[in-house]
């Protein structure tokens, strides 16, 4: 069998890949995993909207409860809620149940330990050889069974630390969420308007099959038509699981995680609490934001693609901000995974604080054209690109005619026989000409 855990928890379509049984087997093996040597550990549990999530989260605590352990039922609540109540219940361990921004036949299983963190792999790889060896032990009776602890102020606790990772109110501002009919559709509407922000929702429907559908930081149309008409300072995009946010302009403009980052960079920079001055991001981010950075004093760190590999960055170096283009944004002084709601009401912060329009924050940064083609590799040649001198000669040239204002990347998939080449410059004609020469060249070779 192939490692079960992917780049975030055990996914699949449920009750076919994703099925109770292994759900019971993950909770029972993961329980044995991360409670090693506490007496009677306690664990808690959350998931999004989606309809076989009650399914799931049956077999998971059936699982964790066989094995002696207590655990806490959050119920509907974002991946992040789930990171900081288990420090704030003292639990010895969380996990959530969501396929975040896939549809809603997906479903995932995802592990945290007791500070919060996504598991290493090692751990990882424990709880799967506890499950493909059927590895039993003698299970507790009686009194040392398991049992359900309610803590039925989950949403209350979130909703109080969201909102005290800004300074100030939001009072004045028109804000839209859509909610993506997932896990924020509460929490989300309850922060804002706690901080006095004038509050307009759409998308916090669920009905257990509408998750993501056509709405979500995955498809900003509906949002960005909705905050012209009611004519709101900004739009806020979460996902099914609101570990990520995207935002809309007043004008109705996407605004991506780079230029959310790059902002909230620079206030955190003003007022002195950007630890080394310094972003971390992946390779994928727009080289426009290196480059905004650069004019503001602001520091670079590059990761693989991944927030984990972001977040590990952080906590290495004691790095306060970092994050993707794709709305994973990390406050590290306030969360230890991305953070939707936290990013959101950040977003906002600055611009009530800052006075200026969202549009207007966003020149801080240009983004440049960018172009990215897939070509068809076998799994033994993906590392052709660092093998073939005619291919690394090519892109050699290709670096040197962009004059430092444009990169090429090339980035094997880690799922499929593909090579992604990724260039990015401020000609978009000539960037596409390039990328194709260079997936021809590629291609006969193959």
């Amino acid at each position: 069998m192939g490692r079960m855990f992917g780049t975030d928890g055990v996914r699949g379509i449920a009750n076919t890949e994703l099925t109770p049984e292994l759900a019971f087997n993950l909770g029972k093996a993961g329980a044995r995993v991360l409670t090693e040597g506490t007496g009677r550990p306690r664990i808690l549990v959350g998931k999004d909207t989606r309809i076989s999530g009650d399914m799931l989260e049956a077999a998971l605590i059936s699982g964790i409860l066989s094995m002696g352990a207590e655990v806490i039922p959050a119920g509907v609540i974002p991946t992040p809620a789930v990171a900081h109540l288990i420090r704030h219940y003292k639990a010895d361990a969380g996990v959530v149940i969501s396929a975040s921004h896939n549809p809603v036949e997906f479903n995932g299983i995802k592990f945290f330990d007791r500070e919060g963190l996504k598991l290493k792999d090692s751990m990882e790889d424990k709880i799967q050889e506890l499950i493909e060896n059927k590895s039993e032990e003698e299970r507790p009776t009686g009194e040392h069974v398991g049992r359900i602890v309610a803590e039925p102020a989950s949403e209350e606790i979130y909703v109080d630390f969201a909102v005290s990772t800004i300074e100030g109110n939001l009072e004045g501002l028109k804000v839209a969420l859509d909610c993506a009919n997932g896990a924020a559709y509460k929490v989300a509407v309850s922060a804002l308007r706690k901080l006095g922000a004038d509050v307009y929702v759409i998308n916090d429907n669920p009905d257990g099959i509408n998750i993501n559908r056509n709405c979500g930081s995955t498809h900003m149309d509906e949002l960005s038509q909705y905050v012209t008409e009611k004519k709101c300072d900004l739009g806020l995009a979460f996902d099914g699981d609101a570990d990520r946010c995207l935002a809309v302009d007043e004008k109705g403009n996407i605004v991506n995680g780079d230029f959310i980052l790059l902002i909230c960079a620079q206030d955190l920079k003003e007022r002195g609490l950007l630890n080394n001055d310094t972003l971390v991001v992946t390779v994928m981010s727009n080289l426009g934001l290196s480059l905004g950075a650069e004019k503001l004093g602001i520091r670079i760190e590059s990761t693989k693609v991944g927030d984990r590999y972001v977040l590990e960055n952080m906590m290495a170096n004691d790095f306060t901000l970092g994050g993707e283009q794709s709305g994973h944004v990390i406050f590290l002084n306030h969360n230890t995974t991305g953070d939707g709601l936290v990013t959101g009401l950040n977003l906002a912060s600055v611009i009530k604080r800052s006075g200026k329009k969202l549009s207007q924050l966003t020149e801080i940064m240009k983004e440049l054209p960018q172009v990215l083609v897939n070509v068809k590799v076998p799994n033994g040649m993906k590392n052709i690109h660092e093998t073939d001198k005619e291919v690394m000669e090519e892109i050699k040239k290709m670096e040197e005619s962009l004059h430092g204002k444009g990169r090429v990347l090339i980035r094997p998939s880690g799922t499929e026989p593909l090579l992604r080449i990724m260039l990015e410059g401020e000609n978009q004609n000539e960037i596409d000409r390039m990328a194709h020469n260079l997936a021809d060249i590629i291609k006969s070779k193959v």
